[in-house]
Protein backbone atom coordinates (compact mmCIF):
# COMPACT_ATOMS: atom_id res chain seq x y z
CA UNK A 1 0.00 0.00 0.00
CA UNK A 2 1.41 3.67 -0.61
CA UNK A 3 0.17 6.75 0.56
CA UNK A 4 -1.37 8.89 -2.00
CA UNK A 5 1.55 11.61 -3.41
CA UNK A 6 1.12 15.29 -3.52
CA UNK A 7 2.75 17.55 -5.66
CA UNK A 8 3.34 21.49 -4.91
CA UNK A 9 4.34 23.92 -7.01
CA UNK A 10 4.23 27.42 -5.30
CA UNK A 11 6.54 30.45 -5.65
CA UNK A 12 6.17 31.73 -2.53
CA UNK A 13 8.07 28.98 -0.51
CA UNK A 14 6.64 30.31 3.33
CA UNK A 15 3.12 29.23 1.57
CA UNK A 16 4.59 25.94 -0.15
CA UNK A 17 6.00 25.22 3.15
CA UNK A 18 2.94 25.72 5.37
CA UNK A 19 0.83 23.83 2.89
CA UNK A 20 3.26 20.74 2.89
CA UNK A 21 2.67 20.81 6.70
CA UNK A 22 -0.82 20.70 6.68
CA UNK A 23 -0.72 18.20 3.69
CA UNK A 24 1.36 15.93 5.94
CA UNK A 25 -0.57 16.14 8.81
CA UNK A 26 -3.18 14.94 6.72
CA UNK A 27 -1.24 11.20 6.35
CA UNK A 28 -0.44 12.54 2.76
CA UNK A 29 3.15 12.09 0.95
CA UNK A 30 4.27 15.20 -0.07
CA UNK A 31 7.93 15.71 -2.00
CA UNK A 32 9.79 19.29 -1.65
CA UNK A 33 7.61 21.74 -3.55
CA UNK A 34 8.66 23.37 -6.63
CA UNK A 35 8.91 26.97 -7.19
CA UNK A 36 8.62 27.48 -11.04
CA UNK A 37 7.72 25.52 -14.55
CA UNK A 38 11.25 24.33 -14.60
CA UNK A 39 11.35 22.45 -11.27
CA UNK A 40 7.59 21.23 -11.41
CA UNK A 41 8.48 19.41 -14.64
CA UNK A 42 10.89 17.85 -13.44
CA UNK A 43 8.96 16.78 -10.18
CA UNK A 44 6.36 15.47 -12.12
CA UNK A 45 8.47 13.54 -14.24
CA UNK A 46 10.72 11.83 -11.07
CA UNK A 47 7.84 11.68 -8.82
CA UNK A 48 4.92 11.21 -10.60
CA UNK A 49 2.05 12.47 -8.12
CA UNK A 50 -0.99 11.28 -7.53
CA UNK A 51 -2.62 14.62 -7.58
CA UNK A 52 -1.32 18.70 -7.79
CA UNK A 53 -1.51 21.71 -6.31
CA UNK A 54 -0.66 24.55 -8.73
CA UNK A 55 -0.49 28.50 -7.88
CA UNK A 56 -0.89 30.14 -10.93
CA UNK A 57 1.09 32.92 -10.64
CA UNK A 58 4.73 31.39 -10.99
CA UNK A 59 6.40 34.96 -10.94
CA UNK A 60 6.73 34.00 -14.95
CA UNK A 61 3.74 35.26 -17.32
CA UNK A 62 4.70 32.43 -19.68
CA UNK A 63 5.97 29.64 -17.91
CA UNK A 64 3.21 29.93 -15.11
CA UNK A 65 1.22 27.48 -13.53
CA UNK A 66 -1.48 27.34 -16.14
CA UNK A 67 1.48 26.11 -18.59
CA UNK A 68 2.63 23.51 -16.21
CA UNK A 69 -1.28 22.41 -16.10
CA UNK A 70 -0.98 22.79 -20.08
CA UNK A 71 1.71 20.51 -19.51
CA UNK A 72 0.13 17.91 -17.31
CA UNK A 73 -3.08 17.51 -19.65
CA UNK A 74 -0.82 16.95 -22.69
CA UNK A 75 1.79 14.71 -21.20
CA UNK A 76 0.43 12.90 -18.34
CA UNK A 77 -2.60 11.42 -16.66
CA UNK A 78 -2.90 12.78 -13.17
CA UNK A 79 -5.49 15.58 -11.47
CA UNK A 80 -4.64 18.84 -10.58
CA UNK A 81 -6.20 21.71 -8.41
CA UNK A 82 -5.53 25.55 -9.20
CA UNK A 83 -4.60 27.45 -5.53
CA UNK A 84 -4.09 31.11 -6.48
CA UNK A 85 -5.28 34.61 -4.89
CA UNK A 86 -6.49 35.44 -8.35
CA UNK A 87 -9.76 35.44 -8.92
CA UNK A 88 -10.47 37.93 -11.59
CA UNK A 89 -12.78 37.05 -14.99
CA UNK A 90 -9.30 36.56 -16.83
CA UNK A 91 -7.82 34.39 -14.58
CA UNK A 92 -10.88 32.14 -14.50
CA UNK A 93 -11.00 32.10 -18.32
CA UNK A 94 -7.61 30.84 -18.70
CA UNK A 95 -7.81 28.13 -16.30
CA UNK A 96 -10.86 27.00 -17.33
CA UNK A 97 -8.97 26.30 -20.85
CA UNK A 98 -6.91 23.42 -19.17
CA UNK A 99 -9.86 21.83 -17.06
CA UNK A 100 -8.62 21.94 -13.62
CA UNK A 101 -9.99 18.82 -11.29
CA UNK A 102 -11.00 21.73 -8.75
CA UNK A 103 -10.07 25.24 -7.72
CA UNK A 104 -9.29 26.92 -4.60
CA UNK A 105 -8.97 30.78 -3.90
CA UNK A 106 -6.54 31.94 -1.48
CA UNK A 107 -6.61 32.41 1.66
CA UNK A 108 -7.98 29.29 1.81
CA UNK A 109 -9.30 26.71 5.23
CA UNK A 110 -7.72 23.76 6.04
CA UNK A 111 -11.11 21.74 5.55
CA UNK A 112 -11.69 23.34 1.98
CA UNK A 113 -8.08 21.72 0.61
CA UNK A 114 -8.77 18.53 2.22
CA UNK A 115 -12.15 18.29 0.89
CA UNK A 116 -11.25 19.93 -2.67
CA UNK A 117 -8.50 17.01 -2.58
CA UNK A 118 -10.55 14.20 -1.73
CA UNK A 119 -13.86 15.03 -4.60
CA UNK A 120 -10.80 15.40 -7.00
CA UNK A 121 -9.10 12.00 -6.69
CA UNK A 122 -12.38 10.35 -6.58
CA UNK A 123 -13.41 11.89 -9.71
CA UNK A 124 -10.65 11.13 -11.39
CA UNK A 125 -9.80 7.97 -10.21
CA UNK A 126 -13.39 6.68 -10.40
CA UNK A 127 -14.83 4.05 -13.26
CA UNK A 128 -16.32 7.14 -14.77
CA UNK A 129 -12.88 8.43 -15.54
CA UNK A 130 -11.70 4.89 -17.09
CA UNK A 131 -14.57 5.53 -19.55
CA UNK A 132 -13.56 8.25 -21.07
CA UNK A 133 -11.20 6.44 -22.60
CA UNK A 134 -7.77 7.66 -20.21
CA UNK A 135 -5.32 4.21 -20.58
CA UNK A 136 -5.95 1.50 -18.34
CA UNK A 137 -4.45 1.94 -15.02
CA UNK A 138 -3.10 -0.34 -12.59
CA UNK A 139 -4.15 0.45 -8.72
CA UNK A 140 -6.87 1.08 -7.23
CA UNK A 141 -7.81 4.27 -4.28
CA UNK A 142 -9.17 2.79 -1.46
CA UNK A 143 -10.86 5.30 0.71
CA UNK A 144 -10.32 4.26 3.95
CA UNK A 145 -11.53 6.43 6.96
CA UNK A 146 -10.71 10.48 5.63
CA UNK A 147 -8.07 9.10 3.10
CA UNK A 148 -7.56 7.58 -0.14
CA UNK A 149 -4.76 4.97 -0.36
CA UNK A 150 -3.10 3.75 -3.37
CA UNK A 151 -3.36 -0.04 -3.96
CA UNK A 152 -1.83 -1.28 -7.25
CA UNK A 153 -3.73 -4.31 -8.59
CA UNK A 154 -1.04 -7.07 -7.92
CA UNK A 155 -1.15 -6.24 -4.40
CA UNK A 156 -4.95 -7.10 -3.73
CA UNK A 157 -5.41 -10.92 -3.11
CA UNK A 158 -9.35 -11.77 -2.85
CA UNK A 159 -12.05 -8.99 -2.52
CA UNK A 160 -15.24 -10.19 -0.41
CA UNK A 161 -18.63 -8.72 0.11
CA UNK A 162 -19.85 -8.48 3.97
CA UNK A 163 -22.96 -7.01 3.39
CA UNK A 164 -22.90 -3.28 2.47
CA UNK A 165 -19.58 -3.70 2.59
CA UNK A 166 -16.82 -5.28 0.44
CA UNK A 167 -13.05 -6.57 2.58
CA UNK A 168 -10.29 -5.76 -0.17
CA UNK A 169 -7.36 -8.36 1.29
CA UNK A 170 -4.07 -7.91 0.17
CA UNK A 171 -0.91 -9.94 1.86
CA UNK A 172 -0.32 -7.36 4.54
CA UNK A 173 -3.67 -5.99 5.33
CA UNK A 174 -7.19 -6.19 5.09
CA UNK A 175 -9.61 -3.33 3.72
CA UNK A 176 -13.22 -2.88 4.53
CA UNK A 177 -14.58 -0.12 2.00
CA UNK A 178 -18.56 0.87 1.78
CA UNK A 179 -19.31 -0.02 -1.43
CA UNK A 180 -21.38 -3.26 -3.58
CA UNK A 181 -18.58 -5.93 -5.16
CA UNK A 182 -20.44 -5.04 -8.49
CA UNK A 183 -19.27 -1.79 -8.22
CA UNK A 184 -15.69 -2.44 -7.00
CA UNK A 185 -15.65 -5.19 -10.04
CA UNK A 186 -16.47 -2.36 -12.64
CA UNK A 187 -12.94 -0.66 -11.57
CA UNK A 188 -10.77 -3.03 -11.72
CA UNK A 189 -8.79 -4.58 -14.52
CA UNK A 190 -11.03 -7.86 -15.64
CA UNK A 191 -7.41 -9.01 -16.96
CA UNK A 192 -6.41 -9.88 -13.96
CA UNK A 193 -9.57 -10.04 -11.71
CA UNK A 194 -12.36 -12.55 -11.86
CA UNK A 195 -15.69 -13.27 -10.19
CA UNK A 196 -15.67 -16.76 -8.81
CA UNK A 197 -18.99 -16.45 -6.44
CA UNK A 198 -21.86 -14.30 -5.42
CA UNK A 199 -19.39 -12.97 -2.54
CA UNK A 200 -16.05 -13.28 -4.08
CA UNK A 201 -13.82 -11.46 -6.66
CA UNK A 202 -9.98 -12.84 -6.91
CA UNK A 203 -6.88 -12.38 -8.89
CA UNK A 204 -6.27 -15.09 -10.78
CA UNK A 205 -2.36 -14.58 -10.29
CA UNK A 206 -2.36 -15.41 -7.17
CA UNK A 207 -4.66 -18.61 -7.07
CA UNK A 208 -3.05 -21.34 -5.58
CA UNK A 209 -5.03 -24.15 -6.86
CA UNK A 210 -8.56 -25.06 -8.24
CA UNK A 211 -10.72 -28.02 -6.22
CA UNK A 212 -14.57 -28.83 -7.52
CA UNK A 213 -16.03 -26.16 -5.32
CA UNK A 214 -13.35 -24.14 -4.15
CA UNK A 215 -10.29 -22.58 -4.67
CA UNK A 216 -7.21 -21.51 -2.89
CA UNK A 217 -4.95 -18.23 -2.43
CA UNK A 218 -2.31 -18.63 -0.14
CA UNK A 219 -3.72 -20.76 2.79
CA UNK A 220 -7.79 -19.68 2.17
CA UNK A 221 -9.97 -21.35 0.84
CA UNK A 222 -12.50 -19.34 -1.07
CA UNK A 223 -16.27 -20.99 -2.39
CA UNK A 224 -16.48 -21.80 -6.03
CA UNK A 225 -20.13 -21.68 -7.45
CA UNK A 226 -21.44 -23.45 -10.15
CA UNK A 227 -22.35 -19.99 -12.24
CA UNK A 228 -18.77 -18.57 -12.80
CA UNK A 229 -16.78 -22.16 -12.49
CA UNK A 230 -16.45 -22.23 -16.68
CA UNK A 231 -16.01 -18.71 -16.93
CA UNK A 232 -13.22 -18.84 -14.17
CA UNK A 233 -11.53 -22.29 -15.54
CA UNK A 234 -12.34 -20.61 -19.44
CA UNK A 235 -10.04 -17.39 -17.91
CA UNK A 236 -7.36 -19.73 -17.01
Amino acid sequence: MQETKIGIVEDEMIIADGIRSVLRSMQYNVPEPCCDYKEAIAMLQAEQPDLVLLDINLGDTEQDGIAVARYIRDKLDMPFIFLTANSDAGTLARAKTVRPNAFIVKPFQREDLYAAIEIAMHNFYSADSAAEGKPARQYIFIKEGGHFHKVNFDEILYLESDHVYVNVYTANRKYLVRTSLQQYQEELDEKIFVRIHRGYIVNKHKINSIAPVYLTIGNKELPISKKYREALLGEL
